[in-house]
């Protein structure tokens, strides 16, 4: 078997000619022993026989010859192919009984003692032997298939949507990349029992482990990128209680141009379990925002602040500005985007604006030096995302928090009015509602400096505020990871604790649909879903990394650190919020109009403070310009009533308002 599946599988084009040829010079004649159930005389036939035959497989070799036929790969023949060769063969069939009828007049021809149905015989015949010779190819690759099954990882794939069948595709066309499809599962009951490319679909999820045990399945891939977090954490469940691997796709977000590679496949990561929904996106609003601009992004070597990089460059602005204090991380996202910059080069531009990209080395808190990059680059738009969040470190290093996360704001947004900057983006935190720690209230002094701004000159500078970034410097996940490498505890302040979270890609687009919508003085607030416990979040990482909870790694509780809160709220009071075009985006509509009177003094006694270090004075001023702000005086007592990590009637306020 073997060796037939390796011999059509070295079949090319002239190969055919050749078995093509062979054929049409035997097939009339196979076509009368049909035709007369074997009783041919030679004597009678012979002469006519041999005429129509040259003359048919002329015909048909032209005819093949001058379409193409000789032209195609038929390693991956379909049903297209299929429709291909019946087409030309219909052709042959109408040539030949034509030529027949005409030759069957000329009375010197033996070709009348012929029976009238040989066109029609051999027509028949020769779409059999032409489409047989031509899909063996195809046959044989599957005979490969089955045959690399005993040395192959046994798949079972979870979806068998777009991405599933793709994926069971490239598995069937690449058997060297070791996978072998065996099985398919989905929830929709109209697909139950039937089968996509000669694989059964096993049933809903819950069938996954009769599955796993009836296909000695090796693995499970999952290949639903726009599924939930709870999908996949459901069928991540299953997995573990069938005791087999499973990996997944990419989420909708990571697959570029929505293809489905093997090399894609990779393992479940906290970011799926806590995967939302896909984000509608209004794709040509934003182009038009970005469109021929020139995109200035502070912090742009940030986890947010490079992701917005990545995510405008497709938008074709004009040109980039990319400013960070830290030069290792400018200078990666400075050759990532000049990569981008290359393909698109090497594509013809794709349809797209080739920006430039400019790459600047500053601190914020330098305005002569951001005087030079605002004189060099003009910027149209501006985002934000420069800002020291790191909540404890803060705590120690007050003066900083100020002086970078509110004086550099101030400086750009002075830049920003005098040169005549139209669209302010100000990245801020779900931490600046409410705040207990510098962090927080800084954030939330750089909120009150932007609506100021955007009063002031009636240009489009509003803010976003959202939560906790999966991924992010500074992330919870990388600490736990590190924990769990080296055998635990994992370290909670509290088991109380809940934070909003969002991926970063999921985070960015709703701040570029934010910055379309805003008219200048508004903060706009992300729908950050629920919020979710960190102590669960442990545990399903503690799970992802093949480990026991208690059994193989612990949890141990610290006690809350410095300016920490149970949970962050999202909204402030007196703020007015209403939805917005986008069904994941809020308005605080009136919140340039809550902003002090006394705010430039206070700020201007606020930075004295910092510059003398004096911590005490820094905290009653804040105080006095952002009333809620009640610095963390180390027995939790801000937001620790719901200990038992209930919800607080704080929390369910905001809830409520969501």
């Amino acid at each position: 078997m073997n060796t037939i599946a390796s011999f059509f599988s070295r079949l090319r084009n002239r190969h055919f000619f050749i078995l093509d040829s062979i054929a049409f010079l035997t097939i009339p004649t196979i076509a009368l022993f049909i035709r007369l159930d074997g009783n041919v005389d030679f004597s009678d036939f012979g002469y006519g026989l041999f005429t129509i035959t040259i003359i048919f497989a002329f015909l048909k070799l032209s005819l093949f010859y001058f379409s193409g036929m000789y032209q195609r790969y038929w390693r991956y023949a379909s049903v297209d192919e299929l429709a291909f060769i019946g087409v030309l063969i219909g052709m042959v069939l109408v040539l030949q009984t034509i030529t027949f009828i005409i030759l069957y007049q000329v009375k010197f021809l033996p070709i009348s003692d012929l029976p009238r149905s040989i066109p029609v015989l051999d027509g028949i015949l020769s779409f059999v032997v032409v489409g047989g010779i031509r899909f063996s190819v195809r046959i044989s690759e599957r005979a490969k298939e089955r045959a690399a099954r005993y040395g192959g990882v046994r798949a079972l794939i979870v979806g068998a949507g777009k991405a599933g069948v793709s994926l069971v595709s490239e598995m069937q066309r690449n058997p060297e990349q070791g996978y072998i499809p065996v099985g398919l599962i989905d929830d929709d009951r109209r697909k139950s029992r039937l089968q996509i490319r000669g694989i059964a679909i096993e049933g809903n999820k819950y069938k996954i482990p009769e599955a796993v045990k009836r296909l000695r399945v090796d693995k499970v891939i999952i290949a639903m990128p726009s599924a939930a977090g709870k999908d996949i954490r459901e069928v991540h469940d299953l997995c573990r209680m069938a005791g087999v691997p499973v990996s997944t796709l990419p989420s909708i977000f990571e697959i570029i141009n929505g293809q489905v590679k093997l090399e894609s496949i990779r393992d479940v990561s906290i970011d799926d379990l806590l995967r939302r929904n896909p984000i509608k996106t209004n794709i040509n609003k934003v182009a038009d925002f970005i469109n021929g601009k020139r995109v200035l992004v502070t912090g742009a070597g940030g986890s947010i602040g490079s992701e917005i990089c990545r995510q405008i460059l497709p938008f074709s602005p004009s040109k980039i500005a990319l400013l960070g204090h830290g030069e290792n991380t400018i200078f990666d996202i400075q050759q990532e985007l000049l990569t981008m910059v290359r393909l698109y080069h090497k594509n013809g531009g794709n349809g797209h604006r080739v920006p430039d990209i400019h790459a600047f080395i500053a601190d914020i808190r330098s305005e002569s030096r951001l005087k030079i990059i605002f004189e060099k680059f003009r910027p149209d738009i501006i985002f934000h995302a420069a800002a020291h969040k790191h909540v404890p470190m803060m705590e120690e290093n007050i003066a900083e928090a100020v002086s970078n996360n509110i004086y550099g704001t101030r400086n750009l947004l002075f830049l920003s009015s005098r040169y005549n900057v139209n669209h302010f983006v100000n990245l801020s935190t779900d931490k600046a509602v409410n705040p207990t720690s510098m962090m927080g209230v800084s954030k939330r002094l750089s909120e009150l400096l932007v609506m100021q701004a955007a009063k002031r000159t009636g240009k489009k500078y509003v803010c976003v505020r959202f939560g906790n970034v999966l991924g992010s410097n500074g992330s919870v996940i990388p600490t736990f990871q590190r924990q769990i490498q080296r055998g635990g505890p994992v370290t909670i302040t509290h088991p109380g604790v809940k934070r909003y979270f969002m991926t970063i890609p999921e985070s960015v687009q709703l701040v570029l649909q934010s910055s379309v919508i805003g008219r200048g003085g508004e903060i706009f607030v992300l729908d950050m879903g629920e919020p979710i416990k960190i102590e669960d979040l442990a545990k399903d990482l503690i799970k992802l990394s093949g480990f026991e909870y208690n059994k193989d790694i612990k949890i141990k509780y610290t006690g809350l650190r410095p300016g920490e809160k149970l949970f962050e709220e999202l909204f402030i009071s007196g703020e007015e919020y209403a939805p917005t075009e986008h069904e994941k985006i809020l308005i605080a509509c009136n919140a340039s109009q809550i902003v002090p009177d006394t705010l430039d003094e206070h700020i201007e006694t606020l930075f004295g403070a910092a510059k003398r270090n004096n911590e005490t004075a820094v905290k009653e001023i804040l105080h006095h310009i952002v009333p809620e702000y009640k610095p963390f005086d180390g027995s939790g007592s801000k937001s620790d009533n719901g200990s038992d990590g209930e919800f607080t009637s704080g929390e369910k306020s905001a809830e409520k308002k969501r």
